[in-house]
């Protein structure tokens, strides 16, 4: 069971996550719990990221995400299908990146603090089971290299969906 990280703070982005995802699988890979592994994971990303905020909206409903496991600072706990940068995410079960999180349409402002936000699907049955958010406080803080490798992390989370 490994409850402590290790990792380079000083790596690229890129080697960060190639150190950083191995060992979130195996921190998960003894657990059942989704709740715990969410939370984990949530600690784990922030930990060793240094993201704003990183958390995730479970599909409770066909049309509402409500808040689940998350690091950082109070945030929404419901959200519609289709609103905002994770009710996008939700409705068209695809990965947005978001360079100014100010000029995205009908974004939802949890925090005047984020500037910037990556947002994941995860998939059961061909549905969005829930989605991971990162916000961070710097603009154009996420690129290709973090939607690679974090819709790596998605496909480990959904391998593990009850």
């Amino acid at each position: 069971m490994a409850e402590h990280l290790s990792f380079d703070p000083h790596a690229s982005r890129e080697a960060q996550y190639d150190e950083l995802i191995p060992q979130i699988e195996a921190l998960i890979s003894y657990e059942e719990d989704l709740i715990a592994n969410l939370a984990n994971i949530a600690a784990a990303l922030k930990q060793s990221m240094g993201f704003f905020w990183v958390g995730f909206y479970l599909a409770r409903t066909p049309d509402m995400l409500v808040l689940g496991p998350f690091q950082g600072p109070i945030a929404c706990t419901r959200i519609p299908k289709g609103r905002g940068v994770c009710g996008t995410v939700f409705e068209r079960g695809e990965t947005l990146v978001v360079a100014d999180v100010d000029a995205f349409p009908g974004h939802i402002a949890c925090s005047s603090d984020s500037k910037s936000e990556i947002v994941l699907p995860a998939f059961k049955d061909g549905q969005v089971a829930l989605i991971l958010d990162i916000d961070s406080d710097q603009p154009a803080d996420f690129d290709g290299v973090d939607q690679r490798q974090l819709e790596r992390l998605m496909r480990i989370i959904e391998a593990r969906l009850p």
